[in-house]
């Protein structure tokens, strides 16, 4: 089961329970809390959710937590469709968008921790500051050396804008990323499944002109190379992509240039 990664220094603290004031459906959950400000250790919280005044899914029971139970409860969301990836973190020790996870398909209590090894602002939200100067740095927008057409866009056929399929959809959920131990390990030098996948979405563009500079910059032992095919990224992610193919395609590039 994926971890969260702790403050140093720091042990998980008996937290508080939160009851529900119905005696319908009572579905429990346990929430990790940390609030770096208080200067307390990490620790979880037991909420209690009646399904019958609730939503469908995980999402509808947090905000249920934090409007009815403790306004202090502090996560990230925005589209509630599955679209912007705010809600990512890790529930009942699978990484998914809270969204789009139904709480009827968890048998049992839920705990809910932030997305594993990345460091916690507050509760679940963790910081992507490194996951974002990551994806920054491959340059993720069509770079070209010929002159734009005039008047219109850039073309390519049905067949070319086929081969994005798969790649655009990708939301930068970073569900994938934190599911992959060689990025839990190697994540100041290891790209990671999500980033990379962003990488081959451009390499596969039939209107990008900087092919040869990109894969420049993805040859390295650790940039592209640790990752080891585990898998876990195409087994978690919400937007049912495969990481691990386009990371394989990006491995092929790269030798084929050299042949």
């Amino acid at each position: 089961m994926a971890e969260f990664r702790l403050p140093k220094n720091s042990r998980i603290q008996k937290g508080t329970t939160h009851t529900s004031s119905t005696s319908g459906r009572i579905k429990k959950f346990k929430v990790y809390r940390y609030d770096p400000d208080s200067g307390q250790n990490p620790r979880y919280d037991d909420f209690e959710i009646d399904l019958d005044e609730c939503g469908p899914m995980v999402l509808d029971a947090l905000i249920k937590m934090k409007s009815e139970q403790d306004p202090s409860l502090t996560f990230r969301r925005s589209c509630r469709e599955g679209i912007c990836g705010s809600c990512s973190m890790n529930i009942d020790g699978r990484n998914g968008l809270a969204c789009t996870t139904a709480i009827e398909d968890i048998k049992g209590d839920i705990r809910i921790t932030p997305l594993p090894h990345m460091d916690v602002i507050k509760d679940l939200v963790p910081d992507f500051t490194h996951f974002y100067a990551q994806y920054a740095s491959i340059k993720p927008w069509l770079q070209t050396v010929t002159p734009e057409p005039a008047g219109k866009e850039r073309l390519q056929s049905p067949e070319d804008r086929n081969k994005l399929d798969g790649l655009y959809e990708c939301i930068l959920c970073a569900c994938c990323s934190t599911s992959c131990p060689s990025y839990w390990w190697n994540s100041d030098k290891f790209l990671g499944p999500a980033i990379l996948l962003q990488a081959y979405r451009w390499l596969a563009d039939s209107r990008d002109e900087m092919t040869g500079e990109r894969l420049d910059e993805l040859e390295d032992p650790f940039r592209l190379y640790r990752c080891h095919t585990i898998m876990n990224c195409a087994n978690v992610c919400p937007k049912g992509l495969n990481p691990a193919k386009a990371i394989a395609e990006i491995k092929k590039m790269e030798v084929e240039r050299i042949i």
